[in-house]
């Protein structure tokens, strides 16, 4: 293994901790607005979502932690391979690859969940939308 191996996930591995930033910031912000648009009255149907959120909030930061130590490993393995520890950088390498398996699929398990908010949220709006027939 060279050196350039473990330097190719380096742009995958940033752009997606940038994708996971960009979901915890949505999440932080739809809090925010659904904080501002219930005040002390919550429906039940918010309070699932409040549940659905606070999980999903806890899988982003499990998929950042996971894309943040595959960062890391793969960081460490390139310099193991610099200074010629060939096995510990194949190690190392391997190592990352398997964190980052952990954040895609823990990143998968996350838009499962973000399904199931839009599918309270409709459940919701067709609540509301049916009118008893006259």
């Amino acid at each position: 293994m060279t050196l350039t191996t473990p330097a190719l996930l380096f742009p995958a591995i940033s752009l997606l901790l940038l994708a996971y930033t960009n979901r915890f910031l949505v999440l932080a912000q739809l809090i925010r607005e659904l904080n501002a648009r219930e005040g002390e009255q919550i429906r039940p149907f918010v309070i699932e979502q409040i549940l659905n959120l606070k999980r999903r909030i806890r899988l982003i930061r499990s998929m950042q932690f996971w894309g943040v130590a595959s960062f890391l490993l793969c960081t460490l393995a390139m310099f193991a391979l610099f200074v010629e520890f060939t096995p510990l950088g194949t190690a190392l390498f391997g190592i990352s690859l398997v964190a980052l398996m952990v954040s895609l699929l823990t990143s998968l398990y996350e838009i499962h969940i973000s399904c199931d908010a839009i599918a309270i949220e409709l459940e919701s709006i067709g609540k509301h939308s049916h009118s008893p027939e006259k």
